[in-house]
């Protein structure tokens, strides 16, 4: 009964259930895997590094694990939120009024939120960077740019989705495509054609995925653990996320359904 899937970007996960709980498995070196009480009325989930964050259905942000950099003060107000994203030692919320809240390690400005703060839709966090996507369709990214992380390729138009590895970023397009840049040390950056269909992304350490409208999942990038082999059958998958060293795809259900009987699907994983 999972319906959604966390961010993965350490080396633990997260999989928020139907009935609005989160289960948390993999690495609990700093709690990031206990969903602090009550574990209930969750609509979103994200994972940093260490760190854990879960939506409430009452716009709050609830924020557990390492908390080093403040990663897990959520700033006041804690309301209005309708999207959340976690960095590797931060943390992303959208408003309702289209506003990026980001709090926690600032080292490379990844918590500064380019002006005009407005209009925004989506959220997404990277190693060290932060990217945010506009009703207009543009990617705005900013923190950690050494590998061009943050450099979006033009033309900056028509996404409808964005995501964040360790040193790359991602970007769907409206017309199927994923667009990829930063470092491509791995071949992160390199999108197996036919570059098509594609319906969702994740990226994770040095490998990057992208979810088909067949259902299937194409894996690239680093290979190490075997993060890149998606079991078989390769089908039927409806959501895809990425950790900095495994896999992870929900089947058998639409994202949101709750009458749906979700499994998850896991390859691979690497301690940081």
């Amino acid at each position: 009964d999972f319906v959604a899937l966390a961010r993965a970007q350490g080396s633990h996960s997260l999989g928020l259930k139907a009935d609005g709980t989160i289960v948390a498995w993999g690495r609990d070196s700093d709690g990031q895997c206990d969903v602090p009480p009550p574990n209930t009325d969750f609509v979103a989930v994200a994972a940093g590094w260490y760190h854990s964050l879960g939506l409430k259905a009452d716009s709050s942000i609830a924020a557990w694990g390492e908390n080093g950099d403040g990663q897990c003060n959520v700033p006041e107000p804690n309301t209005d939120f309708v999207r959340v994203a976690a960095g590797g030692g931060h943390g992303l919320g959208l408003k309702a009024d289209g506003t990026i809240v980001a709090w926690g390690s600032n080292a490379m400005g990844q918590c500064d939120v380019p002006p005009p703060n407005t209009d925004f839709v989506a959220v997404a966090g990277g190693g060290e960077q932060s990217l945010g996507l506009k009703a207009d369709g543009s990617i705005v990214a900013w923190g950690r740019n050494n590998l061009g992380q943050c450099d979006v390729p033009a033309p900056n138009t028509d996404f409808v989705a964005a995501a964040g590895g360790r040193s790359h970023s991602l970007g769907l397009k409206a017309d199927g495509s994923i667009v990829a840049w930063g470092s491509n040390s791995n071949g992160q950056c390199d999108v197996p054609p036919p570059n098509t269909d594609f319906v969702a992304v994740a990226a994770g350490g040095g490998h990057s995925l992208g979810l088909k409208a067949d259902g299937s999942i194409v894996a690239w990038g680093y290979n190490g653990d075997g993060r890149c082999d998606v079991p078989p059958p390769n089908t039927g998958f409806v959501a895809v996320a990425a950790g900095f060293g495994h896999s992870l795809g929900i089947k058998g259900c639409i994202v949101g359904d709750l009458n749906c009987d979700g499994c998850v699907d896991q390859r691979a994983n690497s301690g940081l």
